[in-house]
């Protein structure tokens, strides 16, 4: 989701509308229904594809842009979207091709055609955003359009690169309306998906109408939808309640999803997927309190998971143990074989043999959204009773102003949420541990990239199971990030709207396509 997809509970800065006002204008469909309003504490950073890598933009491009493949509803396997067909083309894994479907066009009326998929990874290449999704494409090296035929020619063997092209990151967009080499700044959006976005209006609302000329792997949008963004899960809470939402994801709070049953009234919902995770980052770079392996190890050896799980999200998350969490191929459990409980003395022995004075002082960031700041605090609680550490907590409202302080480097560490981009344990790794990591710490490592390039190599992803376990392990000897939690993506709705179950199937895919009333 840097990389990767990262999850972000802030507010975003996009700016302007799709055709200004148009939202006032649709207060029912063409039967007389209302929108369907969805409500959801993600946020959007950028309506432009080239600027955007995080899970609320991802969601809102999911609906308005397509891209050349998909994925299908509780699978893990690419499909073809904007494309009719795609496949690699000999043995190398070096050489990917799509054919693109016929009459295809944007919500505008041009016609789609391959040299606006060429321009649309040409331009993520160019621009090379902070918070764009470039480090997503670091094999491929170039793109040739030829009638419907789009060429990737890549650097590398990659197995995931069908995954990659069949995420937010791989966008089409309409070349006459999009800059080559920057942003586009009026954040309007012209894209082929199930919906054109007619109004937005920053942090607060997303009004969808269904496209009727999109053609590709989903539904045809049958419902206006009215996408709510919450500042917290309280207020999305506080919606729900006062059924000012008919469908809420991501996230209510702990205790609601912890109190979630089967005979509550004109409630449903659903728990799946969990696979969206938490880490703490470490903060590599000389002059940080934290580039020294040691004391990144004596955090890993106090840190309580259990009472984080339990106290701050109430038994709604599951203590995690490496990047790559369970349910997904080739996870395993290299953080709790080296430090099972957590243990003082382990950690103070760890800092003393590398001759560090404790307390060591460690500045802790944290995006001041939802549980955040109590789970920071309770790490902070945690590792200050050893008389080892002293904690700092920098709580950063803006999601793009902490996306930049920890960019900068102004923390030692600091908390982040991740939704992977695509099913496959590459995405736990490569994205936050490689090289040019999202991330952001100063950390590389030249085996952990060796290691990385293999598993890429593998058409077999099974065969890659040994190599993903031993990058695990080499992630918890250096601990360039550490593992805190892993859970399940709730999503409730009312029992008038059919399809919300669609929205939370694992695939990362955000199918607001398939929301109706009965």
């Amino acid at each position: 989701m840097r990389s990767v997809r990262l999850k972000i509970v802030a507010a975003g800065l996009v700016l302007g509308v799709a055709a200004v006002g148009g939202w006032q204008l649709l207060p029912t469909d063409d039967e007389g229904r209302s929108p369907i309003r969805v409500g959801t504490t993600d946020v959007v950073s950028a309506l432009d594809p080239a600027g955007a890598y995080d899970a609320g933009s991802w969601a809102l491009f999911s609906n308005v842009y397509q891209s050349l493949l998909t994925i299908r509803p509780g699978s893990d396997t690419p499909v073809p979207d904007a494309a009719s067909a795609c496949k690699f083309v000999g043995q190398k894994l070096t050489t990917y091709q799509c054919e693109l479907r016929p009459d295809l066009t944007f919500a505008g009326g041009r016609p789609v055609t391959a040299e606006d998929v060429k321009f649309s990874f040409d331009r993520i290449k160019q621009i090379n955003s902070d918070q764009g999704p470039a480090p997503l494409f670091n094999t491929l090296e170039s793109v040739r359009a030829d009638g419907r035929t789009v060429t990737f020619n890549l650097s590398a063997r990659d197995a995931t690169f069908p995954f990659k092209i069949a995420t937010g990151a791989a966008s089409i967009v309409d070349r006459d309306k999009y800059p080559a080499r920057a942003l586009r700044k009026e954040n309007e959006v012209d894209g082929s998906g199930p919906y054109t976005l007619v109004g937005y209006e920053t942090g607060k609302s997303a009004e969808l109408k269904p496209n009727p000329a999109y053609k590709g792997q989903g539904k045809p949008a049958r419902a206006l939808v009215t996408v709510r963004y919450f500042k917290d899960s309280a207020q999305l809470d506080r919606a729900w309640r006062d059924h000012g939402v008919e469908v809420a994801h991501r996230d209510m709070p702990p205790a609601v999803l912890a109190g979630l049953n089967p005979g509550m009234k004109d409630t449903r919902y659903q728990a799946s997927g969990g696979t969206e995770t938490r880490s703490v980052v470490f903060n590599t770079r000389p002059g940080s309190t934290t580039a020294k392996p040691a004391v990144r190890q004596a955090v890993a050896a106090v840190l309580d998971r259990s009472k984080i799980s339990g106290d701050i999200y109430k038994g709604t998350v599951t203590p995690l143990y490496s990047l790559v969490p369970a349910g997904v191929a080739a996870h395993s459990t290299p953080f709790f074989d080296a430090y099972p409980s957590p243990n003082g003395q382990a950690a103070r022995k760890l800092l003393k043999d590398a001759g560090i004075t404790a307390p060591v002082p460690v500045t802790l960031g944290v995006n001041q959204r939802g549980a955040n700041v109590a789970e920071a605090e309770e790490i902070k609680r945690q590792l200050e009773s050893t008389g080892l550490f002293q904690l700092k907590i920098k709580p950063v409202e803006a999601w793009e102003d902490f996306q930049k302080a920890y960019a900068a480097g102004e923390f030692d560490a600091y908390t982040i949420g991740w939704i992977a981009d695509f099913p496959d344990a590459d995405n736990f790794l490569a994205p936050l541990v490689g090289a040019d990591s999202s991330m952001n710490n100063g950390f590389s490592d030249k085996l952990v990239d060796e290691l990385i390039t293999r598993t890429q190599s593998y058409s077999d992803r099974g065969a890659a199971a040994a190599d993903f376990r031993e990058l695990q392990r080499l992630v918890s000897q250096h601990v360039p990030m550490l593992p805190i939690w892993q859970k399940k993506d709730y999503v409730m709705s009312r029992d008038a709207v059919t399809g919300a179950q669609y929205l939370s199937d694992g695939t990362g895919v955000w199918r607001l396509w398939e929301l109706n009333w009965l």
